[in-house]
């Protein structure tokens, strides 16, 4: 069930707002404490669900990556921090790596989608590695009667201080970017105008120093568009290139491959409400984008507003041992890939995400019921029911403890039939059949074209 269109906070302000993008801590260049080099990538973010409910949280999530494309959710997806002053929420988190070689962490200051709350100030957290947060505060930017929206950070070698960039509505009467300088992140100096091309802008986001350049990504309308500057003096950036939008989409984040000269451009969209697009490049002078094909990326669950930065081996291998990795899958059909397997009234199929509610697409893939070296799928929301086949129609149903259900609930997991590194599942009882999709309602029947095989092929992530 596609999810309802919720209106923008662009939309309540009565203007065509424009989405900030947040920079990312791997694009902040300047001569930082000697470490081990980057492999891999981490995410935070906060979650909403399509219609608000269950699993929206406006606390701090994490997710990590080896190749910025696939994540795996920290915690369950569960926070790993919530703010604890202004109004007990966040949303458009922000990861920078800084000169030392820690983290900070930054976050508008809101919980929810009061758009006409105001605050001035922005949460912010400092860490050593994200296995931990600490040093909890808020930091002052303003004193205007507005907000402070999606704050990000960059440092900027010129000044020797730490740029942070975020959305306020000035004496202009429309959002604009504001900046401020600091060291510690504790106390900045006074607000400047960083960019305002006449029009509502928000969710800024910097990729600093690209062959001499400094590119600024935000929201102009429905669009995620660009300026750049050979400086980063406040006023310089110009608009230049040709934006992207798939439907009304914001918040832009802009990092570089580890191993290629390809640039990736995530963005989320509010029509529905919680869908990231993803876009390449290799060349940001060019002002052009490709869209990838949704089979190449997965974002987290109900994911909003992401920011990107790079981490170490090390650090990926500890977070991953401190939080854990999910408990449970999703599985995404290979020629839908906006499509999850789902239950829904019992019946198995897949459905475009996001809907409601969102654990009907999770399951936790048990040895198999029949034969401890397949597999079996349990249902996260419906714990005592399996995925199992009747009359070849595959359906959710409570296990009896018989042996024919068992064997109904037993699948063999072998290489993709449409794409080896993907996963195709064999019936166990009727070995001539696989797990596909016909009219997205899930079947075991024979796979002999190569429509039958795409049908029958699906990943299997988070």
């Amino acid at each position: 069930m596609s999810a309802r269109p919720r209106p923008s906070r662009r939309h309540v302000l009565g203007m065509a707002a424009a989405a900030p993008l947040a920079a990312s801590g791997a694009l902040a260049l300047g001569a930082g404490t000697a470490r081990a080099a980057d492999s891999a990538y981490a995410m935070c973010y906060f979650t909403e669900s399509t219609n608000l409910g269950l699993g929206t949280d406006y606390g701090l999530h994490l997710a990590v990556s080896t190749d910025g494309l696939n994540w795996t959710p920290l915690n369950q997806n569960n926070p790993l921090v919530t703010p604890t002053a202004g109004a007990l929420g966040l949303r458009d988190p922000f990861l920078l790596r800084k000169q030392d070689g820690t983290f900070v962490v930054l976050a508008t200051d809101l919980k929810g989608t009061d758009w006409s709350y105001n605050s001035q100030y922005v949460h912010v957290w400092d860490s050593a590695d994200l296995r931990a947060f600490t040093g909890y505060r808020r930091l002052k930017l303003h004193d205007m009667a507005t907000h402070s929206w999606a704050p990000e950070a960059f440092w900027d070698a010129g000044r020797g201080r730490y740029a942070v960039i975020y959305s306020s509505v000035n004496s202009s009467g429309h959002n604009v970017i504001m900046v401020n300088h600091t060291a510690d992140f504790v106390t900045a100096s006074a607000p400047q105008v960083f960019f305002d091309p006449g029009y509502d802008v928000i969710d800024g986001d910097m990729a600093v120093g690209v062959n001499g350049v400094n590119y600024l990504f935000f929201k102009k309308n429905q669009t995620v568009a660009a300026a750049r500057s050979a400086s980063l003096d406040p006023g310089s950036f110009t608009e230049f290139g040709t934006g992207v939008a798939h439907g009304g989409t914001e918040a832009p984040t802009v990092f570089r491959s580890l191993t290629s000269n390809t640039w990736y451009l995530w963005a989320d969209t509010y029509t529905p409400n919680g869908v990231f697009y993803a876009w390449r490049s290799t060349d940001l002078a060019a002002g052009t984008w490709t869209a990838l094909d949704q089979r190449t990326y997965t974002q987290p669950v109900n994911s909003k507003h992401c920011g990107v930065a790079t981490i170490t081996a090390a650090e990926y291998t500890n977070l991953l041992a401190r939080w854990g990795a999910p408990a449970w899958n999703r599985l995404k059909s290979y020629n839908y890939p906006d499509r999850y397997v789902r239950h829904a009234d019992y019946a198995a199929r897949i459905d475009i995400y996001p809907f409601d509610p969102y654990t009907d697409a999770q399951w936790q893939l048990v040895p198999g019921l029949a034969d401890a070296s397949a597999v079996s799928f349990r249902s996260v929301s419906h714990p005592t029911r399996y995925l199992r086949h009747y009359d070849y129609v595959l359906r959710l149903d409570v296990n009896d403890g018989t042996a024919a259900f068992a064997q109904d609930a037993t699948f063999h997991r072998v290489a993709g039939l449409a794409d080896p590194s993907w996963s195709s599942f064999r019936s166990h009882n009727q070995p001539t059949r696989h797990i596909r999709h016909s009219g997205y309602v899930l079947r075991v029947d024979p796979v002999t074209t190569a429509t039958d095989r795409a049908d029958a092929t699906f990943s299997v992530g988070y």
